[in-house]
């Protein structure tokens, strides 16, 4: 009789574990791969690089309950900066409802970004995205594309810095994933 318990007990703790949870949060792109260098569409114009200076297309699932907005945010730590690196584009305010960014997105001219949302002024100094330009002959640099599933839209006071548009992404951040690819120029 207790083995038959103990079994139905066990089944049970099955059963409840297999309930499905909500999938993880999980970034994509059709343009740019973890771990694979970027084509020159996403190499920066200026600064001696000759790229298109486009940001690649995202798209993002399973953003936990409760998300009410999200970030993406593309940084360079291997920038000879003296440890700052370097933040390429910071897009922030992206509605909840909101799940994709197309090739262009972090072009503010043009009419891709969503309704709402807000781009800081990147390490280049102008607002929106500003590609990969990476010392000529360094080592392949790694640039993090992600995307945060934010608790509430932030509230920065104008022209933020990038330090605490980050530390305000990442003091709501519910979750969030990350493309890591690469870029070089030889």
């Amino acid at each position: 009789m207790m083995n038959l318990k103990n079994s139905l007990i066990g089944v049970s703790l099955m059963a409840a574990c297999s309930v499905s949870y909500a999938e993880s949060f999980t970034l994509t792109s059709s343009d740019i791969a973890d771990g694979k260098p970027m084509s020159q569409q996403q190499e920066f114009q200026g600064f001696g690089c000759q790229g298109g200076n486009q940001s690649p297309a995202l798209s993002w699932s399973g953003a936990p309950e409760g998300t009410k907005a999200y970030a993406v945010l593309v940084h360079d730590p291997d920038a000879p900066t003296g440890g700052s690196g370097w933040w390429h584009w910071q897009m922030i305010n992206i509605p909840q409802n909101v799940t994709h960014l197309e090739a262009g997105a972090g072009n503010p001219d043009n009419g891709l970004a969503p309704k709402s949302s807000q781009q800081i002024r990147n390490d280049y100094g102008v607002e929106g995205f500003g590609g990969a330009c990476p010392p000529k002959g360094d080592e392949p640099h790694r640039y993090r594309f992600t995307v945060y599933a934010l608790s509430q839209r932030l509230e920065l006071p104008e022209a933020p810095s990038a330090a605490l548009t980050g530390y305000m992404v990442n003091h709501f951040k519910l979750a969030s994933s990350t493309i890591e690819a690469l870029y070089q120029v030889e």
